[in-house]
This record gives structure tokens, C-alpha cells and sequence, in this order.
């Protein structure tokens, strides 16, 4: 196995992968040699993705998918564990950007980020758990995002399902210890993806690209890192908040890391 194709003939599925950070990990981990199950809600996104996928050689799945639905999720990691026998990475990517001032807003707008952002992570965890325990070998992916570990105004609906993954991911992580299947949380910032095109953020949280998270997250799968924060500086703000809440809480205000819309 060549350094470059450290994944070969490994079987992947990457939900939200019609764009974005799903669409460039999907591509990475076709680089890397797996074949990639694509799921998300968008046909169009998905055959485009698929297309990266083929060019770099392995075989790609489409399964639209919305993982709000707890049916299709579950179908999601079924149709790929049909179609190659197994599975040994699944990335539970897919996620909707929910926002709302606290005082403004419903109950509906925790329990639309939830659906999406928790449940639709956690759904296809649990229906791959019996694969991989079979197999005693296998990588589970949550794409959390630093909004997991330090919450930011108006962000409510989007911080609370992220926080819960995050606390999911870390339970998870210790009690696969020693079965031979590994997780791995990850924690980018700002990206520049559709889901926050329109949101202008400071310099001091300039987006990333997609690109970038996805060579992380392969490093972070090659390597079994437990956490992958990136880019780097964004351990910064987690690492302050840990030392002074106030003093992080004071950071977000002076640099309006929330951000505004053009």
C-alpha cells in the first residue's frame, strides 16, 4: 500500500456530502483509496460529488439521504453495508446552520438543529455499530465544530445540538477503547461553505476551506487522534474559555466573532 493510498479498497460513508466539507472529504478519502457511499438530501450535489470520487478511481454509492429522518439515515448505512459487505469509516457530516437570539426564539428552532445536527449524526452511528463491532475494526467521524466547545451569541439552536454530539462523541470514544473501532470529533471554525456564505466573519476567524478541514480529519483518521481542532488557532479560544469563561466571553465581544450578514 503506497503512503498516498493508505486507504485502499477501504469502504467509507460520508453523509452531507453533496458540498462542501462532505464533498471534500468524500473526494480525500478517494484519493486516499476507499471506496465512498455519498449521502444528502441533494441529488445534483451528490452525482457531482461522485464524480470526484470516480476520477480518483474508487467506486462511488448516491443514496439521497435526509438524516433528519431517522428511517432514512438507518437506510443510508444499510444500502452501503448491502452494497460492499461492511463498512470501515463512516463520517457523520451533514449539518444545518440554525440560528436564533434566545429571546426570540421557539422551541421548533432546537428541535430542527437537532434533528439534523445530533439525531442525524447518532442514527447512523448506532446502525454501524453492529457492523464494525463484527468486524472489530472500524472509524466513526462526528464533524462537531468549535461552536461545540465555546458557544457564540445568536447561535443558541446551532451550539446546543453541537455540544450534545460533542458529548456523544466523547462517551462514545471511551467505550470503544480496545474493541479495534476508533472515533474521532472534529472541531473546525469558521468554513467557507454554502452553509455560511452569506455570513461576513472577522479576520481573526477567517473561513477556511473545505479542503483544509478534510486533510484534518484524514490526518485525524490516519493517526486515530481522538480530537481534531481546526484551523490550529482555534484550540486558542477552547483553551481560553477552559482557563477564564469571562475572559473568553470578553474575546468573542471585542472581535464580534459571531459575525454579521452581508
Amino acid at each position: 500500500m503506497s503512503n498516498r493510498r493508505w486507504l485502499v479498497n477501504q469502504r467509507a460513508a460520508v453523509t452531507g456530502a453533496s458540498s462542501g466539507i462532505g464533498r471534500a472529504i468524500s473526494a480525500a478519502l478517494a484519493q486516499a483509496g476507499a471506496d465512498v457511499a455519498l449521502g444528502a438530501r441533494s441529488v445534483e450535489g451528490l452525482y457531482e460529488t461522485a464524480r470526484l470520487v470516480q476520477e480518483a478511481g474508487r467506486q462511488a454509492l448516491v443514496i439521497q439521504t435526509d438524516v433528519s429522518d431517522p428511517e432514512q439515515a438507518r437506510g443510508f448505512i444499510r444500502q452501503a453495508v448491502g452494497r460492499w459487505g461492511g463498512l470501515d469509516v463512516l463520517v457523520a457530516n451533514a449539518g444545518a446552520y440554525i440560528r436564533g437570539e434566545i429571546a426570540s426564539s421557539t422551541l421548533s428552532h432546537y428541535q430542527d438543529s437537532m434533528a439534523v445536527n445530533f439525531y442525524g449524526a447518532v442514527v447512523p452511528v448506532l446502525e454501524v455499530l453492529p457492523v464494525m463491532q463484527k468486524q472489530r475494526s472500524g472509524h466513526i467521524v462526528l464533524m462537531s465544530s468549535i461552536d461545540g466547545r465555546k458557544g457564540l451569541p445568536l447561535d443558541a439552536p446551532y451550539v446546543s445540538a453541537k455540544f450534545a454530539l460533542s458529548g456523544f462523541g466523547e462517551v462514545l470514544r471511551q467505550e470503544l477503547h480496545g474493541t479495534g473501532i476508533h472515533a474521532t470529533i472534529v472541531y473546525p471554525g469558521r468554513v467557507d461553505t454554502p452553509m455560511i456564505g452569506d455570513l461576513s466573519v472577522p479576520a481573526v476567524s477567517a473561513k477556511i476551506t473545505p479542503e483544509q478541514v478534510a486533510r484534518a480529519t484524514l490526518r485525524g483518521i490516519r493517526r486515530h487522534q481522538p480530537e481534531v481542532i481546526t484551523p490550529p488557532q482555534g484550540a486558542l479560544l477552547v483553551h481560553l474559555d477552559a482557563l477564564s469563561p469571562r475572559l473568553a466571553d470578553w474575546f468573542v465581544r471585542q472581535f464580534r466573532l459571531e459575525g454579521r450578514y452581508e
